[in-house]
């Protein structure tokens, strides 16, 4: 493709999406201009976020995409009222975040990592979320109490070890008969002691192979996470994450400031703004954010930078397809407090089928010379996934 002699003449005629199923929901965004050169993005989680980018795309149309910026600060403020601030706004400006530095990129000709300030690594490494092994959730239907046992994590973990991974995360609110009432957030000590048994079981099982993470999602009281912690070797543990609800900053500070295993939150704060008060007062020890969810490329790069004036390292969430995992990769190479980017997929076999090129290899993605996201979303695939009702947008 042929680009204009002034990429400031190129203007923005449309934003397009198309949701596609997997384990997660992933809306695809493209952005088109009248140069014919397209920008994708992606966001995730966020049901009714085709609906805000269809509302706010009025506001960029007409206007030149280099300049990323001014365009999302225009899609904030615009949409200020709808709640840009945090959630499903904000997931929605994020899908367009991520066209827009697939678009500059493309137009510049530089790989999107250029746009976020140049890389600190040609590759990012790369966790693989083992949930509680696929084995587990066949037993969730079948209700096989066996499947449950420490030992079946540990087996979950050799698995995923032969396939290459040196870094693994198993999720830690598993069934158990000793939780009376969930809703309490409470455990006694029995539902205690078995998720020590996991954690110290995966551990021993994995030994230096690995470093292995575990998910709480936001399941417990503060009392219940300080008595979990007190059973287990701080050194065994790469990191707890979201083991108390979001909603609380005070109580996420109280959880790290009194446990002595490594603690990781971040998911659910949405913009540098939502994320300062936990990073200036210290209130995790490893920053965990969502690029297509928290607000894109732009503002994962700028928390990332106020995390590390305060030294605290960036693990990167993830349960995209390959175009927003591609996009959390070039934020990793970008931020040099980086440890590790989530892939969440292990379990839908296509899910590297919706780009052309490949993405993951041994637990590390490579970064891309091309310029942008360095992706290309094959059509078919994506045609064979769309959710019911939805229509596949323009391939140009």
């Amino acid at each position: 493709m042929t680009l204009p002699d002034d990429v400031r003449d190129v203007s923005i005629t449309d934003v397009q999406t198309a949701r596609i199923g997997g384990n997660f929901e992933w809306l695809l965004v493209r952005i088109y201009t009248d140069a014919g050169v397209t920008g994708t993005g992606e966001a995730v989680l966020g049901p009714a976020a085709d609906a805000y980018v269809d509302f706010a795309k009025d506001r960029i149309i007409g206007k030149n995409p280099v300049d990323v910026d001014a365009r999302l600060t225009e899609l904030y403020d615009g949409l200020s009222y709808l709640g840009s601030q945090n959630g499903v706004g904000v997931t929605a400006i994020s899908g367009i975040d991520l066209a827009l530095h697939d678009l500059a990129g493309k137009l510049l000709e530089v790989p999107a990592y250029q746009l976020l300030g140049g890389k600190h690594r040609d590759e990012v490494r790369v966790y693989c979320d083992v949930h509680a092994g696929d084995h587990l959730r066949d037993a969730l239907a079948a209700d096989d109490a066996a499947a449950y046992r420490p030992e079946a994590y540990a087996d979950a973990a050799e698995e995923v070890l032969a396939e290459g991974w040196d870094a693994l995360k198993f999720d830690l609110d598993s069934p158990d008969a000793h939780v009376r009432d969930p809703k309490n957030k409470h455990l006694n000590g029995p539902a205690i002691e078995y998720r020590a048994e996991i954690v110290d079981t995966v551990t021993d099982r994995v030994g230096d192979r690995a470093d292995v993470a575990f998910d709480c999602h936001w399941s417990w009281t503060a009392d219940t996470v300080r008595r979990l912690a007190g059973q287990l070797d701080p050194t065994d543990v790469w990191w707890l994450e979201d083991t108390v609800p979001p909603e609380n900053h005070d109580l996420q500070m109280k959880v790290t400031e009194e446990t002595d295993v490594t603690i990781a939150a971040g998911e659910n704060v949405y913009r540098v703004e939502g994320a300062r008060r936990l990073i200036e007062n210290q209130g995790l020890d490893v920053f965990h954010p969502d690029v297509p969810k928290n607000g894109g490329m732009h503002e994962t790069k700028k928390m990332a930078n106020m995390a590390k004036a305060y030294h605290i390292p960036v693990a990167l969430h993830n349960v995209a397809s390959p175009v927003g995992t591609m996009a959390s990769a070039h934020v990793g190479a970008a931020v040099s407090n980086f440890l590790a980017l989530e892939y969440h997929a292990r379990d839908v076999e296509w899910w590297g089928d919706v780009v052309e090129e490949d993405v993951l290899s041994a637990g590390r993605i490579e970064l891309p010379d091309e310029p942008g996201l360095g992706v290309t979303l094959d059509m078919d695939t994506v045609a064979a996934h769309l959710k019911d009702g939805e229509t596949l947008f323009d391939a140009a």
